[in-house]
């Protein structure tokens, strides 16, 4: 008779999982208090009915949400206990010399490990469907997309955390290794945006996430959430007063099919594990890293993180003060990325071969560092990529928004095809201008000076383009801006104001004519009494009405680049808040109120915000911060610009 050849071993799962009993019991418990927590509530309040069916799938899909954070830990707890032995050398000695086929013990311990991550789930899950029963809110479609959803999540978390343990014979380092393989992806984002940044102008990025999905347990919270729908009902108070409710009718999952996706890599892991365990020998129990191929990628991807890290940390530490300008310098960067790196290296290599002697032969090692740090600083510097003059065509923007002169402008190219493309004009001409920018940059001096130019200011301006295939290009720029090139039509500072300053940016300064914005409402502080007052969605209309007749009559709205002093506005603080449709969206713009703007003024008079006693202005509330500023032979206020000792040169304003 031909022998049957099994893959799982019954007395082994049992084993495993009375062994490790502690683990998937005190998790148990832990799951447990949450049903509990919901049926007591239901019991306190006195309606077992007070929670719909929608609101109890809502619950079990914000559950799902959560999912990935607490996988993240206990799949890989579950996964050191099955795959301990590997660890040990007697262990796994012993272990491979049982009549047991490494296919069998991978399976059973997989099968035992896989259903020790489970078992928590399913007692709280039985426990939530007794009192969704209990409290007539059962909903089976919600029930079972919320089991395929942690049966998805949960087998991929464990397959990962195999491979990881694979990979390592170090019980220590299988933690390190599974975090980072969930994590790399992040990390390497952000180091090498905050990286480029020192290089790159306008270079602003701190965290791309073009390859967020690397990183699973971030892409999963950040995609896979309830998305629920609501309709209005009127319901009636005690006294018979109504008032509007908002009734959950209905819960989706968002972007549910991620889970199938991963779900399919995680069979792509553990099958890579089971390779990885065929060829695996006993030997490396201890190792940091238990693949011969993988040693090299793990000796020069420490070293290249440690680098970028390590790299910026020095400097900052030894050479920023000595810096000119907001930029880099290349070669002390070069020097510091390879002290890291070094360090990095040996760092590793001692880990792979488990002793303090490792230099002897390691100059070509070291050598392939020192290049690629070398490598690395000059495609930054010579941007070599072309990253500071990305400029996406209009076909490709779905929208941008422009951040400058202390308000934001939102362009779309269905609504503002004119504006969107003087809006990528000007955006070519601060690139076009960045030696001049640099050259201003490395020679400013940032303390006060009695050389102070009172013809140069300088202005923020942050560019955030929103693409069609759902990526973001964001640039911010730091521009002096001189009065002598405000007059010259093809530089960033012309361009710049002819852009704000237009009739039609102050207007959408305002949100007038603008069907998407509604106000909702606002602020006002008054300085002379101290009081402050949240307006109303008629109020804040009345006002915006108001500022709009002001704009039309040319006495609100243009940005002055080289005001500096705020004494001749009244003392008040107004902002106005607005709400997109559905609540989708806010904004909040500030408001500043002079003498000038008489329907503004005429307006807060007739809500009764202000008497003629509040309508004051800074300088005569608050003199003593005032007391410097001087006037030119013409009675105009002239600006002040106090020296380092005290001194103070002036110009018209």
């Amino acid at each position: 008779m031909q022998s049957k050849t099994l893959s799982f071993n019954a007395t082994l799962f049992r084993k495993n999982l009375t062994r490790f009993w502690p683990l998937w019991a005190l998790a148990s418990l832990i799951g447990a208090l949450f049903p509990l927590a919901v049926l007591l509530d239901m019991i306190q309040r006195g309606n077992l009915g007070a929670v719909s069916a929608p609101e109890f799938t809502q619950m079990y899909y914000s559950a799902v949400s959560a999912v990935p954070v607490v996988n993240l830990v206990y799949a890989a707890l579950c996964a050191l206990a099955v795959w301990s032995y590997l660890y040990s050398a007697r262990s796994v000695g012993l272990m491979h010399t049982l009549p047991i086929r490494r296919e069998e013990l991978f399976f059973t311990n997989f099968l035992s490990g896989l259903t020790m991550t489970l078992i928590p789930y399913a007692v709280t899950g039985v426990l939530c469907v007794i009192v969704s029963l209990f409290g007539g809110a059962f909903d089976a479609k919600g029930l079972a997309v919320t089991v395929l959803a942690v049966l998805g999540e949960s087998f991929f978390y464990f397959s990962s955390a195999t491979f990881a343990a694979f990979i390592t014979g170090n019980a220590f380092a299988m933690p390190a290794l599974y975090a980072l393989l969930h994590f790399l992806a992040v990390l390497l984002d952000w180091l090498i945006s905050s990286f480029a940044q020192g290089f790159i102008f306008g270079f602003s990025t701190s965290y791309t996430g073009v390859a967020e999905w690397l990183s699973p347990t971030v892409y999963l919270t950040h995609n896979v959430y309830a998305s629920g729908q609501f309709e209005e009902v009127q319901r009636t108070f005690a006294d018979g007063s109504t008032y509007t409710d908002y009734l959950l009718t209905r819960v989706d999952l968002e972007s549910f099919w991620l889970v199938g996706a991963y779900a399919v890599a995680g069979v792509v892991l553990a099958a890579l594990a089971l390779v990885l365990y065929r060829s695996r020998r006993s030997e490396t129990a201890g190792d940091v890293v238990a693949v011969g191929w993988l040693r090299p990628v793990f000796r020069y991807g420490v070293a290249g993180l440690c680098a970028l890290l390590g790299g910026q940390f020095l400097y900052s530490l030894f050479w920023y003060g000595f810096q000119q300008g907001s930029y880099y310098d290349t070669l002390p960067m070069v020097v510091c990325l390879l002290a890291a790196g070094a360090i990095g290296y040996y760092g590793a290599s001692m880990l792979l071969a488990k002793s303090l002697k490792v230099f002897r032969g390691s100059w070509k090692g070291l050598g392939l560092v020192l290049a690629g740090c070398v490598l690395v600083c000059c495609m930054l510097h010579f941007d070599l990529l072309n990253v500071a003059g990305r400029v996406p065509e209009a076909s490709q923007i779905r929208s941008v928004d422009i951040r400058t002169a202390d308000n934001s402008y939102t362009l779309t190219p269905g609504q503002d095809p004119a504006l969107l493309e003087q809006a990528r004009a000007l955006h070519q001409a601060v690139i076009a201008g960045e030696a001049h920018v640099r050259a201003l940059d490395d020679s400013r001096d940032f303390t006060l000076s009695e050389e102070a130019d009172p013809n140069t200011t300088h202005t923020g301006l942050r560019i955030i383009y929103s693409l069609n295939n759902g990526t973001q290009v964001e640039r911010w720029y730091y521009l002096p801006i001189t009065r002598e090139r405000l007059s010259q039509p093809d530089t960033y500072d012309h361009l710049l104001d002819q852009f704000v300053n237009s009739e039609a940016m102050k207007s959408r300064r305002l949100h007038l004519d603008d069907d998407f914005w509604a106000v909702t409402g606002g602020s006002l502080f008054v300085d002379a009494r101290m009081e402050s007052y949240d307006l109303g969605s008629r109020e804040g209309s009345a006002i915006l009405e108001a500022v709009g007749r002001d704009l039309r009559a040319g006495n609100w709205g243009t940005y002055d680049w080289f005001a500096v002093d705020s004494g001749s506005d009244y003392a008040l603080d107004l902002g106005l808040s607005f709400e997109g449709p559905d609540g989708e969206g806010r904004d909040y713009i500030s408001i500043v109120v002079n003498p000038d703007m008489t329907e503004t003024v005429a307006c807060l008079k007739r809500l009764g915000l202000v008497t003629d006693a509040d309508l004051v202005t800074r300088r005569e509330l608050y003199p003593e911060d005032y007391e410097d500023v001087v006037y030119d032979t013409s009675g105009r206020e002239a600006v002040t610009v106090f020296g380092a000792a005290g001194s103070a040169a002036v110009s018209p304003a």
